[in-house]
Order: structure tokens, then sequence, then C-alpha cells
């Protein structure tokens, strides 16, 4: 992989995945949302030590304009990718979204927001990257997926939000997955579960977790990493844990 693509940089995974990649000599283009871009202190400390290897630029996964502009911006920079991984996602925030416990806790614009995020942001990404994807070595696109978006493993119910776009996050795998099949073949497209890891993602739901069930983002972007260097062809499509095994949809 000479090439890499790390969206929501910002993130503990995303910012753990960018310094791992760029300590093995890989070029990484990080993306973050536009008002962070110049607050987020860890990518400057990162483009002193990298310099031409670290490429920050904005992207809002929300906004299709924005995203667009984005892979504008990556073209002029490289004609191809090897690695994509989109690590944005959207459980709460400060605004009022929070994981439904009940039905009385549904409402249109925390479901708009969820699915904005979690489901169209993924689909927009594809998108725009495909012609940087379509070369003759190989490539792979993947999001950072959830277990609870499996609908065979939903044993606790709630969390209609997050767990429908993330199950829709899936599906948009499987289907991008049989399209690039035809029109990128050399491009492995999966989701990834990274764990519960100690993130701001997870932070408000960590006090009733067994022992040794939260990981940190240094563990988990190892975990993955070394799933996504074992990938192969006939693994498209499909979403893997951060310990290799196969989630089930």
């Amino acid at each position: 992989m000479d090439n890499a693509l790390i969206i929501g940089a910002s993130g503990g995974i995303g910012i753990k995945m960018t310094q791992l990649l760029l300590k093995k000599g890989i070029n990484v283009i990080a993306s973050v949302r536009e008002q962070c871009l110049n607050k987020f202190e860890c990518l400057d400390t990162l483009k002193s030590n990298y310099k031409s290897q670290l490429i920050p630029i904005s992207m809002d996964v929300s906004s299709q304009k924005s995203v667009e502009k984005a892979f504008s911006l990556i073209s002029e920079h490289t004609n191809k990718l090897h690695l994509i991984i989109n690590c944005t996602g959207l459980l709460h925030n400060d605004e009022g979204l929070h994981p439904e416990k009940r039905l009385e806790d549904v409402n249109t614009d925390n479901l708009v927001q969820s699915f904005t995020v979690n489901s169209i942001g993924p689909l927009l990404i594809a998108r725009y990257a495909l012609p940087l994807l379509r070369h003759e070595e190989r490539s792979i696109l993947s999001n950072i997926s959830a277990r609870v978006g499996s609908i065979s493993d939903n044993r606790a119910g709630g969390w209609y939000a997050y767990r429908a776009a993330k199950a829709a996050q899936n599906m948009i795998t499987k289907t991008l997955a049989i399209e690039l099949n035809r029109r990128s073949p050399h491009t492995i497209c999966i989701g990834l579960h990274p764990g519960t890891v100690n993130t701001k993602l997870s932070k408000p739901f960590q006090r009733n977790l067994k022992l040794g069930q939260l990981t940190t983002a240094e563990q988990s972007v190892n975990y993955l990493y070394k799933v996504i260097t074992g990938l192969e062809k006939k693994d498209s499509g499909k979403i893997f844990a951060w310990d290799g095994s196969e989630i089930s949809p």
C-alpha cells in the first residue's frame, strides 16, 4: 500500500490509524471536518514529523458538496488510492442525539442525523473515490461498522437509529462489493468492527462493560491493520470484527 485515505482522522480510531500507517511508510491523506482542520493539534504534530508523507484536508461526510470537493483535491495529489478507511460514525452528540432505550425516544431528526453520517456518508465516499480505486493494484475500501448493525445478532433491542443506520451501511458495503467486482475488480470492499474502544463514542456506555472488554484505540487499529493486510478478493462484501471473525448480517 502506497497511498491511504483516512476519513475522520480527528477521532480516536482515525488518528491512531493515521499514525500507524505513517510509521509503516505509507502516504496518508487525513480528512477532518473543516472546523477541526486548523484546531486539531495532533495532525500538526504529525505533519511536522512526516512532512510530505501526510496531507491534511477537510471533508464533511454529511455534505455531498464537501465530499465531492475533497476528492477533487485528493485527485490533485494522487491518481490512485490503495486503502480508504472511513472512521466517521455518529452514536450521540451534544445536541440531544442519544441511543434510544424505548420507542418514545425515537424522533425524525435523530434518525436523519444517524443515517446521514453512518449510511449515506459511506455511499458518497464510494461514489467519488471510485476513479482513484480503479487501477491494476490491490485496493481496499472500508468503513468502520459495528456489531450492533447485525440484524441476526440483535438480542438487546433499542438503539433504533444507530442499529438501523449501521445495518444500512452493511447493506451498502455488500451492494458496493457487487458493483465494484465489475467496475474495479482489484478493489475489496468491507466493513470493520473495531470492538469496544475507549473513545468519545463509547465513553457514556463503558460503566457496564466486563473486565477486558474495553480496548485502547491503539490496540484496535493494530488488530484492524492485521485484518486489512490479510484480506483476499473473496472477502469483499463482508463485515469483519477486530479479531478477524466474520460478522453475520
